[in-house]
């Protein structure tokens, strides 16, 4: 995938909202204001950070070199996904996912507007 699918993709999850609070250089992906996807434009390869479980994102990074700690954010929670060297199906698994993750840390009310 390149950065406009993964745009598009992650544009495409319920209630997703886009802005660029860092400036033109980063996207930020959210759902309800909480943060589940980053994108920095000017990354020398093309990336995307991503929220995953801490055992899971741990176990990606073992079994994939295109999964690395994320570079300017919490190395526990956040993973940057390398786009040239993951298939774009595991991508958008993976985009899925952290939107859920984030997803089931809202308030039960706001949750239910989002079953998927």
């Amino acid at each position: 995938m390149n950065i406009e699918e993964v745009r598009f993709f992650a544009l495409s999850l319920p209630g997703t909202q886009e802005d660029m609070p860092y400036g033109p250089d980063w996207l930020v992906f959210r759902i309800e204001g909480k943060i589940f996807l980053h994108i920095w434009l000017e990354a020398p390869q093309p990336t995307c950070a991503l929220k995953l479980e801490p055992e899971y994102g741990q176990w990606l990074r073992s079994h994939y070199n295109g999964v690395q700690p994320a570079y300017h954010l919490n190395k526990v929670h956040w993973n940057d996904i390398y786009l040239d060297s993951i298939d774009d199906e595991h991508v958008k698994e993976w985009i899925t996912r952290s939107h859920a993750i984030v997803l089931s840390k809202l308030p039960k009310r706001l949750r239910e507007k989002y079953q998927y």
